[in-house]
């Protein structure tokens, strides 16, 4: 049966600042920039409140995070436990695995295994890894992309921790690249199917060929310059799943303008009838 879960960028401005990673190329390494939000709520308190409000699971971004040393990431599982919220997925928003730069490339492979390893301590099923940024018709970024990912497979397995994607970024902005990966690694690489992320006509098509392959859905609505779902493209979206017999967590996801908790009530009241 599938069950209410929610992604942190949902309560982006609520959580403190953001921590994005990004590259320097001048000086071939990684850094970090700030951007300042209000902490209305932190995110070790984040998870009781989840199961207050009926959440079962819960997808943390990698900028979210305010401190990952292990003690603060023990803090985090606790409270994930102690309120019953599954800790489904940590979100890496950075790394190009296709990129040319070798020099880059391999320091964004350092850095991701560096992140999976977080997520084992944290106490994360899984570890959503983009794919590439590589254009979607490069046959040769698509192969080192499966390369890479089966890497860190065998990788994260030794950890606990399931390597998942996601149709995010250029390389997998088609269902039929998904599914490519997916055979690629024997099908061991897990798929999250975001509705936001197809666009265009053929937008129902993609998201019901990837969703037999997919172990999570973000329920990204079409909104007004107010924060309203299209509630007849939205459930257009949502009906695939009663289609394809999905079984798993169904991702809130709010990025609209105005209070965060309001917006994502609204995502809410009509996916509940899917639940």
């Amino acid at each position: 049966m599938s069950y209410l879960s929610i992604s942190t960028w949902s309560l982006h401005r609520n959580l403190g600042p953001l921590n994005w990673t990004v590259w320097d190329d001048e000086k071939k390494s990684h850094m970090v920039q700030v951007e300042p939000q209000p902490e209305t709520t932190t995110l070790l308190e984040l998870p009781a409140i989840l199961a207050s409000k009926g959440f079962e699971a819960i997808e943390i971004c990698h900028f979210n995070f305010p401190r990952t040393d292990p003690d603060y990431l023990q803090e985090l599982k606790m409270a994930c436990n102690e309120a019953g919220i599954t800790f489904n997925t940590l979100l890496l928003d950075y790394g190009d695995i296709t990129s040319d730069d070798e020099i880059r490339r391999n320091a964004d492979i350092h850095l991701i295994k560096k992140w999976i390893d977080i997520a084992s301590v944290a106490g994360a099923r899984q570890i959503r890894i983009i794919a590439g940024d590589a254009s979607p018709d490069n046959d040769v970024a698509l192969e080192r992309s499966s390369e890479i990912l089966n890497n860190l497979i065998e990788y994260a397995n030794k950890l606990d921790v399931r390597i998942i994607t996601e149709n995010f970024h250029s390389l997998t902005s088609t269902a039929d690249n998904c599914i490519q990966l997916v055979k690629n690694t024997n099908e061991e690489l897990g798929l999250i199917a975001d509705f936001g992320n197809f666009k265009g006509e053929t937008k129902y098509k993609e998201i019901e060929k990837l969703l037999p392959y997919s172990q999570s859905v973000h329920a990204k609505p079409e909104m007004d310059s107010e924060g309203i779902p299209d509630e007849d493209e939205f459930r257009n979206s949502l009906e695939l799943l009663v289609a394809t017999n999905y079984n798993g967590p169904i991702n809130l996801i709010y990025d609209g303008p105005g209070d965060m908790w309001e917006g994502i009530e609204r995502v809410r009241k009509v996916v509940e009838s899917y639940i």
